[in-house]
């Protein structure tokens, strides 16, 4: 079955572009115009991916974007304009995914689609790997679960991948540059915020979980690590 993907867009012209060009890549294309309609199509059709505009009628994207994450973990795209960078910046802080900012080529927006459906769906590079256990952490890679001290922690795919990485190279700091790489992929277009916003979120469930352990610890000028022990 094809992937499903919900374009929330207000603007014609951009529908027509990502709708011609995502269904030329045998996606199966859902449109949405508003932020009602936006949260309807998405309950009712259950998308695999949605590539949502941050301006829109009614419930502006953000909005949207934090609804939607309270109910489902359902990969996000933001769409944003070129001078909203505190909107990216939240709007990557309530969960979303990735963000592209218009103008933007078509190339790249189908190859952060490809990157996120890959990354929801599960890293090839996982395979084989059944679990890893990091003090009172544990983490099932084939049930896509991680648990403290047997406590399942809910996470999304993205702060699952996060951590995961972070878990596998216990005890090592790894670079932004390095997480972009391992969680985003190689050819990732984007900025180094992407990774301090996915920390801070994964970060703020951690310490709601587990108060008693620093699970991820910051070197400044270098990186994050997960202490061995």
């Amino acid at each position: 079955m094809p992937a499903r993907i919900l374009i929330v867009d207000d603007e014609p012209s951009i529908v027509e572009m990502l709708a011609y060009n995502l269904q030329r890549a045998n996606y199966d294309v859902l449109i949405a115009e508003d932020g009602e309609e936006a949260l309807e199509r998405a309950r009712k059709e259950k998308p695999d991916l949605i590539i949502l505009d941050l301006m829109l009628p009614h419930i502006d994207g953000l909005e949207v974007c934090r609804i939607l994450r309270r109910e489902r973990d359902v990969p996000i795209i933001m769409l944003t304009a070129r001078d909203a960078e505190i909107d990216r910046v939240v709007g990557l802080e309530l969960g979303a995914d990735d963000y592209v900012v218009k103008p933007f080529s078509v190339r790249e927006l189908m190859v952060r689609v490809k990157n996120v459906l890959r990354r929801s769906a599960g890293s090839p590079a996982d395979a084989g790997t059944e679990s890893i256990r990091v003090a009172g952490l544990q983490m099932d890679v084939d049930r896509h679960e991680a648990r403290w001290n047997g406590d399942l922690l809910s996470l999304t795919t993205l702060e699952f991948d996060l951590l995961l990485a972070l878990a596998k190279h216990a005890g090592r700091v790894l670079s932004r540059e390095q997480l972009l790489q391992s969680v985003w992929g190689y050819d990732y277009f984007g900025d180094l915020r992407a990774v301090d916003a996915a920390i801070k979120r994964l970060r703020a469930k951690l310490r709601r979980a587990c108060p008693e352990a620093e699970l991820i610890v910051t070197v400044r000028g270098v990186g994050y690590k997960m202490p061995a022990e």
